[in-house]
Formats: structure tokens, C-alpha cells, sequence
């Protein structure tokens, strides 16, 4: 970086963040169920405690495909012509039939292409590397498309947030019930990764280890596998199959640059 160039990261900094219910935050809802934080909501807290103030958008729609959030959300960001973007998509895609990681790298690149011509800096995002439960049998598309995740990091000069080498988050206390979507733990580690990646210091590490935990009995793990099937995994094969999406009726949580400030 020049001497004329401003830092990333400083007062009245710009962040937008877009995706997916990943970005949205679903698996950390705010005190009181109004919504939900994740580690977007968390790393621009980060930001703002370090700075003081920045201008924070979320466009993340929980169930949006690929296709969606570059047609949906990235125009409002280029008008919006912020400092910083996340973007992480594609995962909802590969989770459906005849998911294609070439396919989705190519609209990645084309879109991170468009917002670094923007001018903006860029952060994306691997996967975690859990090879258990119903990602078993997709394990394999997703690495195939990480590495082209993170061969566009390279070509564009991205900030890359690697889950994948983040051992603490396929321990199952960073995740929801429905094994979907991370807990608020599982959340709040990954944003303080993420401000480490964009070099603001934090309190806390986001690879403490967990805890010890004795194993769970056989019944009782047979009685949460049951209770996921009935409560998540039928009710999401029924949107799958007549076609509809848990975000279907759902809107931006914060849709416009707005202060964040340090005292909130």
C-alpha cells in the first residue's frame, strides 16, 4: 500500500455484507428473537469497537441461490460502492441436485471481478470441513469448489476467511440443531477469525479449545437424530421439493449503509 492510499480499516469505513442465511446469521438470534446477529452483525461490531464508527449494510436473505444474490443483492452494493464486501454463496446450490462447482466458480469470479473494478476490497469464505451426517455423500463437490474459492481470492487479491482449516468449528457445539447453520458459539468464533484475517485485534480466540465433554449416550443421540429428521431435515426436503425457500418471505435485515457505532 502507497503512502496516499487510505487504510482498509479506519473511522467511517464502509462494510457490506451479502449471501445467504449463512451471512444473515440464522443459528444466532438476537436477545429477545428479533432477528438474528451471525458473524457478519459480530465482525462489524469488531470493526466499530476498533474504529469507532463505520457505515454497515446486510443484504443476506437466508435459502438465496447463487444467481439470486448476484441478480438481487450485488447491484444495490456497487450503488452503495463500499469499502469492504463479504460474499460467500454458492453453498445452497451444491446442496441441490445436479450442483455444479465449475458452474458457480465462474459466476464467483465474475462477480468478484465486478466489485474489485468497483473499487471495493473483498472477503470471501471456505467451508467447514465436516465429512459426517448428510454432508457426507456432498463433501467432495463442495472441496472442489473451495479451491476454486480460493483461486479467485488469489486472482483478485481477496481477503479469504479458510473455515476449512478451522478445526474448532466441526466440533458439533458450533452448530445449530438443525446441523445447518452455525450457533451463536459457532458464529461468534468465526467473526473474531474474520477480524483477525482483516488484522483488528480482538479479546477473545477464535480457536480456544472446546470445553471436555463426556460422549452422549446411544439414546439420547438416537433421540436427536429423530427430533432433527421431524423438525429439519423433513420440513427442508418439503421446500425442496415443491420449490420453495425458507427466504421466500423474507427481506434484507439492514438493506442500506447505515452507522454503526462503537457504543452501539
Amino acid at each position: 500500500m502507497s503512502g496516499s492510499e487510505e487504510p482498509l480499516v479506519r473511522q467511517g469505513m464502509s462494510l457490506v455484507s451479502v449471501g445467504d442465511s449463512f451471512t444473515e446469521g440464522v443459528g444466532d438470534p438476537y436477545p429477545g428473537g428479533e432477528g438474528f446477529r451471525g458473524w457478519a452483525d459480530r465482525l462489524a461490531e469488531h470493526l466499530a469497537d476498533h474504529v469507532g464508527e463505520i457505515g454497515y449494510a446486510n443484504l443476506a436473505v437466508r435459502g438465496k441461490l447463487m444467481r439470486q444474490i448476484v441478480t438481487d443483492q450485488v447491484p444495490p452494493v456497487l450503488a452503495m460502492a463500499p469499502d469492504l464486501v463479504t460474499l460467500s454463496a454458492g453453498g445452497n446450490d451444491l446442496l441441490r441436485p445436479g450442483g455444479d462447482p465449475e458452474r458457480m466458480a465462474r459466476i464467483l469470479d465474475h462477480t468478484v471481478g465486478r466489485l474489485r473494478a468497483a473499487g471495493s476490497q473483498v472477503v470471501l469464505f471456505t467451508g467447514v470441513n465436516i465429512t459426517t451426517g448428510y454432508m457426507r455423500g456432498t463433501i467432495g463437490l463442495f472441496a472442489r469448489y473451495y479451491l476454486h474459492v480460493r483461486a479467485v481470492a488469489d486472482k483478485y487479491g481477496c481477503f479469504l476467511v479458510d473455515q476449512w482449516s478451522m478445526d474448532v468449528l466441526t466440533d458439533p457445539r458450533a452448530w445449530d440443531e438443525d446441523r445447518l447453520h452455525m450457533s451463536p458459539e459457532g458464529h461468534r468464533r468465526l467473526a473474531l477469525r474474520a477480524a483477525e484475517v482483516l488484522g483488528v485485534p480482538v479479546a477473545d480466540r477464535w480457536d480456544e479449545p472446546w470445553p471436555e465433554q463426556g460422549p452422549v449416550p446411544w439414546r439420547q443421540a438416537r433421540r436427536e437424530d429423530l427430533t432433527w429428521v421431524k423438525d429439519s431435515l423433513g420440513p427442508w426436503i418439503g421446500r425442496r421439493l415443491t420449490g420453495r425457500s425458507s427466504g421466500d418471505t423474507v427481506t434484507a435485515k439492514r438493506p442500506e449503509l447505515t452507522p454503526l457505532t462503537k457504543d452501539r
